[in-house]
């Protein structure tokens, strides 16, 4: 059996991290299992691409579908998750969001002492690159590339303007001061191709003696001895032959919300009535494992647009031929955009203290993750809501490692969270409405003209609603005694030595925002608890609050 010091679950942007910032140690050694493949795809590299991964099952792609929604007329929902280096960044729209700074502020306020906002922006800071370099809010020399909004089509600005018409603010960093109103997205890319933590922190380690990496492995079980993990076995995912490596310190889980507890629970860590179902030997009982899933459901409201400036016109026909070629020729065209650089984050009442809805804005008639193709120009304002108070859970379907999990992520069961989707929607109608995106908007497309009153947008909702690829929560952080909490503030499995999680499954509420920059953050801090570093000193950077000056 093979030995290291840290077994690595998972090559997804938490995992990445890790096996850099580990690795820096020369006299440490790291195992990396991953699943999926190297992140060599012109799909992959090209922003363009994502287009063509999101909607598939494909090599970079788990493509899980829920169990049925009750509240969404029973319809089983199209999860998208990364598959393969980089995981889940691999696959998304590059959107770089850490959320609101009261996100982190009440995660401490939940007993998790430092993870509050001055705590964890130091990470943010370590991680980033910004274009143009740093400031009080952003990093200036990190692994991950961040570049500023540079599409010019005229359909972004019109929709901040409009925004701004229709009463909303503006704001020209969503990550700086303030983050609440219309603005620019920041990118996740360098220099035209995706920048995942794949390509910032991975492959400049891969020369590392000390880190070893394995494509194609699949992690059937975490291996556990009198209260002490010692390793993991894993298979090959052509070939099904297991093979066990042994951890010396610690195994690490960075499998993601949706396989980290999955893999708990195949291991015979959880909850043993979900472990009985399934014939499980419990190993070491913890309820929480699981539970407490959170995703942002989203609507997408789309406009067609009387100018053949979208998408849909810039790569019609044999338009498409050249995408690629142009690209991989020259780095130039079409393929250098993601199709996505302007949004907001809007109040759907007054008296919240932080925006509880996201928009972006897509330059195309963008329906059920591209799966519908709809022959139009057009743009399209996904609505998400931020803060969900409905709950769901990950459970297993068999004993069998290479069965997909049970996702039961049960959008909609409360009301805020219907009555926020609903206000959302209206609100962008009003932005659509305004003349600032007169010369760009013809009929509305979606949901069209005969849904007005709040039984027809709700309906509508039911129907139409999907993910946007953000679950979290399910083997949540929570203080010492919590009984529902799976890690502590240490990620560290509660009541077990050797095991830590490390991903997006910890975070105990899901953050005002895309989720992998904090996934980073995450990873980023952990390594140092690891690595048994103090932590980087807290940074008391302004935090935007209702009646200031926007910076």
């Amino acid at each position: 059996m093979d030995r290291f010091d840290y077994i690595i679950i998972g090559a997804g942007s938490a995992g990445c991290v890790l096996a850099a910032r580990l690795t820096e140690d020369p006299n440490v050694t790291v195992l990396l299992l991953e699943a999926g493949t190297k992140d060599n795809s012109l799909m992959v590299r090209m922003r363009a691409g994502v287009g063509q991964l999101l909607p598939t099952k494909n090599t970079y792609n788990w493509g899980f579908w829920t169990e049925e929604e009750p509240n969404l007329e029973n319809r089983k929902m199209w999860w998208p998750r990364g598959k393969g280096w980089g995981g889940s960044s691999s696959i998304n729209g590059m959107i770089y969001i850490r959320g609101h700074a009261r996100d982190y502020d009440q995660w401490r306020q939940m007993g998790l002492e430092g993870w509050a906002y001055k705590d964890v922006l130091p990470y943010f800071k370590r991680s980033e690159s910004l274009e143009g370099g740093g400031d009080d809010w952003h990093g200036g020399a990190g692994p991950l590339k961040v570049s500023k909004a540079s599409d010019p089509n005229p359909i972004y600005k019109a929709t901040i303007e409009a925004g701004r018409q229709a009463g909303f603010k503006v704001t020209n960093d969503f990550n700086g001061f303030p983050q609440d109103g219309g603005g620019p997205y920041q990118p996740s890319v360098h220099d035209g191709p995706r920048c995942s933590p794949a390509r910032g922190y991975l492959h400049p380690a891969l020369n590392r003696p000390n880190l070893t990496c394995v494509t194609d492995a699949r992690t059937t079980r975490i291996l556990v001895e009198n209260g002490k993990t010692v390793g993991v076995e894993y298979a090959d995912e052509k070939t099904k032959t297991r093979k066990s490596a042994q951890a010396g310190r610690e195994v690490l889980l960075c499998a993601g919300a949706v396989q980290s507890p999955q893999i708990l629970q195949l291991s015979g860590i959880g909850d043993p009535e979900e472990l009985a179902k399934h014939g499980i030997a419990v190993v070491h009982p913890l309820k929480g494992v699981g539970q407490n899933l959170q995703d942002h459901l989203d609507v997408t409201m789309s406009w067609e647009c009387p100018q053949p400036i979208t998408i849909f016109s810039q790569r019609k026909g044999i338009k498409t031929l050249f995408v690629g070629l142009n690209y991989m020729l020259f780095k130039q065209g079409i393929g250098r955009r993601q199709f996505l650089e302007s949004g907001a984050f809007l109040k759907s009442r007054p008296d919240l203290d932080r925006p509880d809805l996201q928009i972006h804005c897509v330059l195309a008639v963008m329906q059920n993750h591209g799966k519908t193709q709809v022959q139009k120009d057009g743009f399209t304002f996904h609505v998400c809501q931020l803060r969900p108070e409905s709950r769901g859970r990950v459970g297993l379907k068999s004993a069998d490692p290479f069965d997909d999990p049970a996702i039961y992520a049960n959008y909609l069961a409360a009301e805020e969270d219907r009555r926020a989707l609903r206000e959302g929607v209206k609100m962008m109608r009003k932005v659509a409405e305004q003349a600032a995106l007169a010369p760009y908007r013809s009929q509305e497309l979606f949901p069209g003209p005969a849904v007005q009153t709040d039984e027809e947008i709700d309906t509508w909702i039911r129907g139409a609603s999907e993910t946007i690829y953000h679950p979290v929560g399910t083997c949540r952080m929570g203080p010492k005694g919590d009984p529902m909490a799976v890690v502590d503030a240490e990620l560290k499995v509660q009541g077990l030595e050797g095991l830590r999680v490390i991903d997006a499954s910890v975070m105990p509420t899901l953050v005002g925002g895309n989720t992998n920059a904090p996934t980073i953050m995450i990873a980023e801090k952990a390594a140092d608890i690891l690595l048994g570093k103090a932590a980087l000193p807290a940074d008391d950077a302004p935090v935007y609050e209702d009646g200031q000056k926007a910076a």
